[in-house]
């Protein structure tokens, strides 16, 4: 029976981030990653990027599957939550700058 229900989806969504929580944290990743969109010296623009995906690639950045050291400690030290409401945070805002 447990095994028919996990077969038919018995397995609950994955929560939505909380995006003010995600604000809350993101201080940290503007230090590099400019809040305005634009990337910098190399470093990536987060802002605007699908949650999902931004989820994929800091559990990458845990799991040491992406070569960046910086990246692989502040993933590390990042809760599922943490990522989850960041990726929301992220992922709502608009560029206001160019590339």
């Amino acid at each position: 029976m447990a095994v028919a229900i996990l077969c038919a989806g018995g397995w609950p969504a994955r929560a939505e981030g909380d995006r003010e929580y995600g604000a809350y944290l993101a201080s940290q990743c503007v230090t590099c990653h400019q809040a305005t969109g634009k990337s910098a010296g190399g470093v990536p623009a987060i802002v605007g990027w699908p949650p999902d995906q931004f989820a994929a690639v800091m559990t990458s950045y845990r799991r040491k599957e992406r070569d960046n050291e910086v990246m692989r400690t502040v993933a590390a030290a990042l809760s599922d939550e943490e990522i989850a409401a960041l990726a929301a945070y992220f992922g709502d805002l608009k560029a206001t700058g160019g590339p």
